[in-house]
C-alpha cells in the first residue's frame, strides 16, 4: 500500500498471483481505477516531494526499481539488479532526497540500506547508511519526520523488536524488548511509535516510547544449545549445489527431441464400472521428460455374465500433446462409475480429436476455447445423456466452446462471491443421414452479501436443437444433482446447465430450454477442532438453491421447479490431502403439483 495525504488518495495491487495490476482507490468518493494493467509492480512507496509512485517489477527472475510518475499511466525504469538481488519494504524520506530498503542478497544475507535517491540509475549508487542483519530480515523501515532516523522491525534477537537506525552515523539501537513481538511502527507527530503489538487476539494496536534500551539479550534457540553440548552436529550439512560437479553429469549433448525421449512413467492395476459390471485391468502412462508428449492406455475385462460376449473387453488410449489430444475408447468403463447414479461407460468404440486454449489467463479473468470432432460406432445410447437409448450405433459430433469466467473472494472464503462468468457452445451432430445443429450458453451473475462471506447468484442457461421431433439427438436432457458417492469431478453439480435435482437423470427433455437457478450461499462455518492431525474437518458450507426449468418440444412446453439445499464439508487426510463431504437434497415439481424428492451424499476425493 502507499497513500497519498494531500490527494487521499489509497494506491495497492490487485491480481497478485499472476501479472499484478495497480490500483488508486479514491477515499472521498469510493472509487477505483485500474491504472497500470499487468505492470508486475508491487513494494509500492509514494515520494511526497514530487507524487511519483517508487516500485518493484518483477520479470525474468530480476528485480528491477522503477518509478511511476503522475498520472501513473507508464512506468519508467531506473535500475535492474543482479539475479538474486531483492529489495522490499521500500520507504522515501519526506524530502524526498534518500532511498530505504531492505535487501536481500542470493546468499541469503539481509541487510537495510540507504541510497541517495537521485543516484539509484547510475552504475553505483551512493551509499549513505548500511545496517547487516545477518539471516534476521529488516521488516517495515520508516522514516521520522525530520528524515534523521528509520524504524522498523526484525528478529534480530529471535523476537520481533522495535529498532532505530540514525542515518547520518549508522548508529542502530533497539527501542523495545518484546515477549511476544511488536511490529510495522509507525512515528507520531508526539515523538512517539504506534506499533503493532502480537497477541493471542491477533495483531493489536499500542503506542511505545522509542527510548534506546542498554539490554536487549537474544532468547535461548535450542538449536544453538545443541551445538554448543555436540558441536559435531555443525557438520552435519548438505554441501552448497556449487559442490555439484554438473559439466561431468552431462550424458548428452544434443537437441531435444520428445518423441525419441518417450519412456514408461507408471503401471498400476485398476478397477473400473462398466454399467452395472466391475471390471479388472491394467494402467500405463507413458511421457518425455518435460511432460510434452503423454501416453496413457488402460485395458480391463469384465467377467461379469450379465454382459454380452463383445461387451466385457475395455480399452482407452490416450494421447496428448501442448492442447492437441487423440481419445481413443472401445467400450469405455470408468472407476467413478462403481458408485452411483451417473454413468459415462459407454458401449461401442469411439475416437475423439480435441483441442484446447487459454485465449485469456490473467486471474482471476479467464477465457478458454476447446473443440472436438468425434466419430462414435456401436452405439446403444446417447454419448452426453447415459439413459437416453437409440436404435442408431454410428454418430459424427463436432462442437466447439467458449468459457469465460471473472470470479473473486474475498480472505477467507471458501467459494466464489462476486463476479460472473459465461459460456456459449455450438455444434452438430450427424446420424442416419441427417445433420442435427445445437447451441446453448450459460450465464451465471453474483454478488457479496453484507453478511460476511455470504453470497447470491443468479445462473441461467438457454439452449436450441433442431432435427425431428423422435430423433433423441435433437433434444436436451435434464434431471438429478449428478453427483455420484465417490466422485471427483465439481462438488456443487446442481449448478451445470443440464442437472436439475428432484428429477430422476434425463427424466426431462427438450429441444428447447430456458433456466433460471437462484443460489444463497450461506457463511461458512469454519472448525477450530474437529478430528485429529491425521484426520480433521475444516470448515462447513452451506448453500440454498430454487430454479425454475421451460422445456418444449414441437408444439408441448412443461415448467418445472425445484428447490433444495446442499451443504458440504471439507476434510484433510494427512493433514495435506483434501476431500469433500456432501450432503444434498431436492423436490421437485411441475406444473405447480409437489413433486419427488431426492437425497444426494458424494465423497469427492483428492
Amino acid at each position: 500500500l502507499a497513500f497519498n495525504e494531500e490527494t487521499r488518495t489509497l494506491y495497492y495491487t490487485q491480481d497478485n498471483q499472476a501479472f499484478r495490476d495497480l490500483v488508486a482507490y479514491d477515499l472521498a468518493s469510493g472509487q477505483q481505477k485500474v491504472l497500470l494493467k499487468d505492470a508486475r509492480i508491487g513494494e509500492l512507496v509514494l515520494n511526497r516531494a514530487d507524487q511519483s509512485l517508487w516500485g518493484i517489477r518483477q520479470a525474468n527472475g530480476l528485480a528491477t526499481l522503477v518509478r511511476v510518475p503522475p498520472p501513473y499511466t507508464d512506468w519508467e525504469q531506473i535500475r535492474t539488479f543482479p539475479y538474486g538481488e531483492l529489495l522490499y519494504d521500500m520507504d522515501i524520506s519526506p524530502d524526498g532526497m534518500l532511498l530505504a530498503t531492505a535487501y536481500s542478497e542470493v546468499n541469503g544475507d539481509q541487510s537495510l540500506r540507504v541510497f541517495r535517491l537521485d543516484t539509484m540509475a547510475n552504475e553505483q549508487p551512493d551509499l549513505v547508511a548500511r545496517q547487516d542483519f545477518g539471516s534476521a530480515a529488516p521488516e517495515g523501515f520508516v522514516f521520522s519526520g525530520d528524515s534523521r532516523y528509520l524504524y522498523g522491525s526484525s528478529y534480530y534477537t529471535g523476537v520481533s523488536n522495535i529498532f532505530r537506525l540514525e542515518v547520518a552515523n549508522g548508529a542502530f539501537e533497539a527501542l523495545s524488548n518484546a515477549e511476544t513481538g511488536f511490529f510495522r511502527p509507525l512515528p507520531l507527530a508526539d515523538g512517539t511509535l504506534l506499533v503493532m503489538r502480537y497477541s493471542g487476539d491477533g495483531f493489536v494496536p499500542a503506542v511505545i516510547d522509542p527510548k534506546p534500551l542498554e539490554d536487549v539479550n537474544a532468547i535461548r534457540f535450542l538449536g544453538n544449545e545443541i551445538a554448543r553440548k555436540y558441536p559435531e552436529v555443525t557438520e552435519w550439512s548438505v554441501p552448497s549445489p556449487a559442490t555439484v560437479p554438473i559439466d561431468q553429469l552431462i550424458t548428452s549433448d544434443a537437441a531435444y527431441r520428445p518423441f525419441r525421449e518417450i519412456r514408461l512413467e507408471s503401471m498400476y492395476p485398476v478397477v473400473e464400472g462398466y454399467k452395472d459390471a466391475t471390471a479388472i485391468g491394467l494402467h500405463t502412462r507413458f511421457s518425455d521428460p518435460i511432460s510434452m508428449n503423454g501416453i496413457e492406455f488402460t485395458a480391463s475385462y469384465s467377467p461379469d455374465d450379465s454382459l454380452e460376449s463383445d461387451e466385457r473387453l475395455h480399452g482407452r488410449l490416450l494421447y496428448e500433446r501442448m492442447g492437441f489430444s487423440a481419445d481413443l475408447r472401445y467400450n469405455y468403463a470408468d472407476f467413478y462409475d462403481l458408485f452411483g447414479p451417473t454413468k459415462t461407460g459407454l458401449k461401442g468404440h469411439s475416437i475423439t480429436l480435441g483441442y484446447e486454449r487459454p485465449l485469456i489467463y490473467d486471474k482471476p479473468r479467464q477465457l478458454d476455447f476447446s473443440s472436438a470432432v468425434s466419430y462414435y460406432g456401436g452405439l446403444d445410447r446417447v454419448p452426453l445423456f447415459q439413459d437416453i437409448t437409440t436404435e442408431f450405433d454410428e454418430l459424427a459430433s463436432i462442437e466447439a466452446s467458449l468459457n469465460y469466467q471473472n470470479i473473486n473472494k474475498s480472505l477467507g472464503a471458501v467459494d466464489g462471491e462476486k463476479g460472473w462468468l459465461w459460456q456459449m457452445t455450438a455444434g452438430a451432430n450427424r446420424v442416419n443421414g441427417d445433420t442435427i445443429p445445437y447451441v446453448y450458453g450459460r450465464l451465471d451473475a453474483g454478488m457479496a452479501l453484507p453478511i460476511r462471506h455470504s453470497s447470491l447468484w443468479i445462473r441461467n442457461a438457454v439452449g436450441k436443437a433442431n432435427g425431428r421431433l423422435s430423433d433423441p439427438f435433437a433434444s436436451f436432457y435434464f434431471g438429478g444433482f449428478g453427483n455420484n458417492w465417490v466422485d471427483r469431478r465439481e462438488i456443487k453439480r446442481y449448478r451445470e446447465a443440464f442437472s436439475f435435482p428432484g428429477y430422476e437423470i434425463n427424466e426431462i427433455g427438450g429441444q428447447e430450454f430456458a433456466r433460471t437457478l437462484l443460489e444463497w450461499n450461506l457463511p461458512p462455518v469454519s472448525f477450530e477442532k474437529v478430528g485429529s492431525p491425521g484426520f480433521f474437518a475444516s470448515w462447513l458450507r452451506p448453500a440454498i438453491f430454487a430454479s425454475a426449468l421451460h422445456a418444449r418440444t414441437g408444439q408441448e412446453t412443461a415448467t418445472y421447479q425445484n428447490v433444495g439445499v446442499q451443504i458440504d464439508v471439507q476434510l484433510y487426510v494427512f493433514s495435506r490431502l483434501e476431500m469433500t463431504l456432501s450432503v444434498g437434497a431436492a423436490r421437485g415439481f411441475a406444473n405447480g403439483n409437489a413433486g419427488r424428492d431426492e437425497f444426494m451424499l458424494s465423497l469427492k476425493i483428492l
